[in-house]
């Protein structure tokens, strides 16, 4: 698989799970079922870069919504391709434009789903900044 293809599904994967209903509806399933964190995660990242991290999650979930019925709804293989590159390529820039790179905002993304305290701080920092009204994607 492309990096870029990759890094597509890991940025939506990991801005969908710092949705708070996603997190809520994780916990209530059998935490028995994942496994125990033991590795460190790789970065310690600074209060500033959670602050962006929380910021272009929440830009890459928009992303990942606004694509996932154009990924849905395209007929064969290379349609799907098409789509995947698109949405890649505007998370890649939602990213940037927070002030992260791909590579940093996936090394954040591992540490915060090793550190279920640095997730929690995410997720308060993304609901702060959530603007009035919104609502949690489902």
């Amino acid at each position: 698989m492309p990096r870029s293809t990759y890094a597509f599904f890991a940025a939506a994967v990991l801005a969908a799970s710092l949705s708070p209903a996603v997190v809520l509806a994780q916990t209530a399933q059998a935490p028995a079922a994942q496994p125990p964190a033991q590795v460190q995660p790789a970065i310690k990242p600074s209060e500033a870069q959670l602050q962006k991290f929380a910021s272009a999650s929440q830009k890459v979930a928009m992303v990942a919504d606004e694509y996932r019925p154009k990924l849905q709804a395209a007929k064969d293989e290379p349609a799907r391709q098409q789509v995947y590159r698109e949405a890649d390529d505007k998370m890649v820039k939602m990213v940037q434009a927070d002030g992260l790179t791909v590579d940093e905002f996936n090394g954040i993304g591992q540490a915060v789903e090793q550190d279920p305290q640095l997730r929690q701080r995410v997720i308060d920092m993304a609901q702060k900044n959530a603007p009035a009204g919104s609502t949690a994607p489902q």
